[in-house]
């Protein structure tokens, strides 16, 4: 009787190692008949003028960070570089920051 229960372990335990097997070679088929279906596209390099720099900004800190942009993005074209507006911030940063109890009139605990 126990003699029957490993001999039915190892049966179940044998056919999950074939069908691991089979698994993994299919997978294996698929990954690389869609590799040899899919080939990628050359990749086109955006050429043409550079956009105007602002006073203050060097030119290789321009070229390096368009670099960083073009290698994390991919050839995409950076058309215009400015300062922004940090006024909304500023209001609500203060809004974080009072103590008044808010709308819902739970009031403090």
């Amino acid at each position: 009787m126990v003699t029957d229960a490993i001999f039915k372990a190892l049966q179940v335990y044998g056919i999950s190692i074939v069908i691991s097997v089979l698994v993994a070679v299919l997978i294996k088929v698929m990954v690389s008949l869609t590799g040899r279906i899919e080939k990628p596209k050359p990749v086109d390099i955006p050429t043409g003028t550079v956009c105007p720099i602002g006073l203050g900004v060097s030119d290789e800190d321009v070229a390096a960070l368009s670099a960083a942009i073009f290698a994390a993005m991919g050839p995409h074209r950076i058309l215009h570089i400015t300062p922004t507006s940090h006024g909304w911030a500023a209001g609500t940063r203060a809004a974080q920051h009072t103590h008044t109890p808010g709308p819902t009139g739970r009031g403090p605990r």
